[in-house]
């Protein structure tokens, strides 16, 4: 079993910058892959980032590409997310997720992140 809590949201103007955190427990971090997700009013979760399990490879999604930055510490058991450039269509909840073998198969309760225009 992993849990997972993410830390770092708020309110922003666009323009600002905020970092997010996920710290994790339970099992063994550092061989995992993770995500950053997220979900606003009235749409599908979406996929933001992912980092492999030594940080050595990072994808992220087009509308966050050049602004988003993934990052995790396996000495802390923790993964970031540094948002610069923040907009107000990045406005959401931002989950943050394990990714096992396959699935992304824990979940964080999630933080909000809401951007002002």
């Amino acid at each position: 079993q992993v849990q997972l809590v993410e830390a770092g949201g708020g309110l922003v103007q666009a323009g600002g910058s905020l970092r997010l955190s996920c710290a994790a427990s339970g099992r063994t971090f550092s061989t995992y892959a993770m995500g950053w997700f997220r979900q606003a009013p009235g749409k599908e979760r979406e996929f933001v980032a992912h980092i492999n399990w030594s940080g050595g490879s990072t994808t992220y999604a087009d509308s966050v590409k050049g602004r988003f930055t993934i990052s995790r510490d396996n000495a802390k058991n923790t993964v970031y997310l540094q948002m610069n450039s923040l907009k107000p269509e990045d406005t959401a909840v931002y989950y943050c997720a394990v990714k096992t073998v396959v699935t992304y198969d824990y979940w964080g309760q999630g933080t909000q992140v809401t951007v002002s225009s």
